[in-house]
């Protein structure tokens, strides 16, 4: 089922709306309904939230137009009932690059309720901040407070929020990448905790933010360690080469049968020597139901293929891997397949690097290299 709809796009980056942001809507058209209030003070509420998240979009644009600056495509742009998302190619190389990039979201907001004051101002329309609340008050000054109320809590240092990335970046210009990010994300998890207390007395939305936080500051915190982890490593030394291929005119039935029979579950598809395209199993289950076992892999594989050289870095082929959300790496020497490189196999090697580096700080040596 498709979980997100596509409402607009703008300098190439599409935006969504997440089938979760409905919720949203019908808790505050259920909060009017059971206060009694009138149709059109409803439609006023729920005018007032879209208006916010119109809000978030620009905020959202703000980091994304930053980052184009220096190279970076973002994905998309998503909205969720507690906030949008904009997924980037790569994070930025430099701190100071990460660090403009997440002001510039917050930046934004600035601007607008800087905008909507000057407004309020020329119409005399301002009243005091006490008799303001999210439902009741002028409808631009309540945007006004609420797009400040934007910056000072995305500026909180709760990583991967925009502070806790503003506080990654001036760390990592004095400490290691990877340092930084284990420190920013233990503060942010620190953060998140207090989010979830005080959400369990206060706004229950609170709740949901702290989890946001806590998952995606412990993700990123892990994918940073691996990402140093595979520094200066070839492709070649983990790549895998005992795999299987296919051929375009290779029938689902023998990929089904491949599957089955071993722990592969994407394969290359090579014509002439060639990599012509990737079959992956999601594509193998969703073809069988509507084809059956004898449709062609030429009807169903992947033409865009994520190719690394033998003698790349795994950093760089990994990164390729995410910028692409290519399930495999087919790894290449002269223009021949030679290996494959997956996700899984990547873990595995990480482990296993491990593993040796414990034995060596014991004094041990190992009897084997892992090539």
């Amino acid at each position: 089922m498709k979980w997100q709809w596509k409402v607009g796009e703008y300098s190439g980056i599409g935006v969504y709306l997440h089938a979760t942001f409905f919720l949203l809507i019908g808790f505050v058209v259920l909060s009017h309904i059971l206060q009694g209030d009138p149709v059109s003070q409803t439609i006023a509420g729920v005018a007032f939230i879209l208006a916010l998240f119109a809000s978030v979009v620009l905020h959202e644009f703000g980091h994304a137009l930053a980052a184009k600056r220096y190279g970076i495509k973002t994905r998309d742009i998503t909205l969720y009932p507690i906030g949008g998302v904009a997924r980037l190619d790569r994070m930025p190389d430099k701190p100071i690059q990460e660090f403009w990039v997440a002001l510039a979201g917050p930046a934004v907001n600035v601007v607008i309720a800087g905008v909507l004051f000057a407004w309020i101002t020329i119409t005399n329309d301002i009243v005091s901040i006490e008799r303001l609340s999210v439902s009741v008050g002028p409808f631009l000054e309540r945007l006004m407070v609420t797009n400040i109320s934007l910056v000072l809590f995305n500026l909180l240092p709760a990583f991967p929020m925009d502070g806790g990335r503003v506080l990654r970046a001036l760390l990592a210009m004095r400490l290691e990448y990877t340092r930084a990010t284990q420190i920013a994300a233990t503060i942010g998890q620190g953060m998140a905790f207090l989010f979830g207390f005080i959400g369990l007395f206060t706004n229950p939305f609170l709740i949901f933010i702290a989890l946001f936080v806590w998952i995606g500051a412990a993700q990123e915190a892990s994918m940073v360690q691996m990402k140093s982890a595979l520094g200066g490593i070839p492709v070649n030394r983990a790549m895998l080469t005992d795999y299987h291929a296919l051929a375009p005119n290779d029938s689902l039935g023998r990929a089904v049968d491949l599957i089955l029979a071993g722990s592969q579950q994407d394969f290359p598809v090579i014509a002439n020597g060639m990599v012509v395209g990737v079959l992956t199993r999601d594509k193998v289950i969703a073809a069988l139901v509507q084809q059956g076992r004898d449709a062609g892999v030429a009807q169903v594989m992947e033409n865009k293929v994520a190719l690394a050289d033998y003698a790349e870095m795994l950093e760089g082929a990994l990164m390729r891997m995410e910028e692409r959300q290519a399930s495999m790496i087919c790894v290449t020497r002269a223009g021949q397949l030679v290996g494959i490189v997956t996700k899984e196999n990547i873990g595995e090697f990480l482990m296993i690097q491990a593993a040796l580096g414990k034995l060596q700080a014991r004094g041990l040596r190992p009897t084997a290299e892992v090539v």
